[in-house]
């Protein structure tokens, strides 16, 4: 359990902008070795960033006119929490990515492009559409909340009391930081061993960390499955799975193989797959 411990706070040392820092940080220590077994707790830190996010969202959402414009502003301030909170450390990969895939179709030229820390066209397009996308998806779950086939007899106080979209906020940050766990363990890393401060991370994952991540997941469904129908979940992470089956065979062509903004740029892509899942199965 002191391991668990000390590679969860590793874990969220590396992944947020929580401090873990004087005698905190020398407990916990650090190495290569530790760095690489704190990925099995990546779904962890979706459980503490999607609690964040579930929090703002509903106590905004208490807060606010019951107006139909309510759902949007605390989906969109609840986006601007998670990203103060990793320090929008995915949303980062994910302009990486696009930029070098977009900026050219050979892959060392491509690979050079995504070590670039400048965001261009392709990045800032990129980051654009994808925040569009997690705000219209989250305002539409907030609005369908109480009228869905199914959900009618849960109980509301008001025209939208967030429980929906709570629940899909928890649930996809978890779900979104497991599946990318398994390009670690199917595809090459391709990135700059000797510059990438994720290298350690991207080294094979073994079969107990990703159990772990299993059960960090697994677990939060369980929890999700309190509120919302088992299908209705099903079918959310089915479209995380294609997602990131889309994406593994993206990098696979293009890089053949991942670097770690090909493993955030995914987070980003499951979650938004995860939220319109979820909507089409409402």
């Amino acid at each position: 359990m002191i391991q668990f411990l000390r590679h969860y706070l590793l874990a969220v040392q590396f992944f947020t902008r929580i401090p873990v820092t004087g005698r905190l940080a020398e407990w916990v220590g650090y190495s290569p070795a530790m760095l690489r077994a704190s990925a099995a707790h990546f779904p962890g830190i979706g459980w503490l960033v999607g609690a964040v996010a579930a929090g703002v969202y509903v106590l905004l959402l208490s807060l606010l006119p019951p107006t139909l414009f309510a759902p949007l502003v605390a989906a969109a301030l609840s986006t601007v929490a998670t990203v103060l909170l990793t320090g929008g450390f995915h949303e980062d990969g994910l302009a990486d990515v696009t930029d070098g895939l977009g900026g050219s179709s050979e892959r060392n030229r491509a690979l050079e492009i995504m070590k670039d820390s400048r965001v261009g066209a392709f990045g800032a397009m990129a980051l654009v559409l994808v925040l569009l996308c997690k705000l219209a998806l989250l305002a539409l779950l907030g609005s369908a909340e109480g009228v869905a086939p199914g959900l009618e007899e849960v109980p509301t106080d008001a025209p939208f009391n967030g429980w929906l979209v709570a629940v899909a906020l928890f649930a996809a940050h978890v779900v979104s930081r497991t599946l990318p766990l398994l390009l670690i363990r199917l595809l090459p890393h391709v990135g700059d061993a000797a510059g990438s401060k994720s290298k350690p991370l991207a080294d094979q994952i073994t079969l107990g960390s990703l159990g772990i991540a299993v059960l960090w997941c697994f677990s939060a469904l369980a929890l999700a499955g309190y509120a919302l129908p088992a299908i209705n979940l099903i079918v959310a992470c089915s479209f995380s799975m294609l997602a990131l089956l889309w994406m593994a065979r993206l990098f696979t062509r293009r890089l053949q193989g991942f670097t770690g903004d090909c493993l955030g740029a995914t987070q980003q892509v499951c979650e938004i797959a995860f939220y319109l899942g979820l909507a089409i199965a409402l």
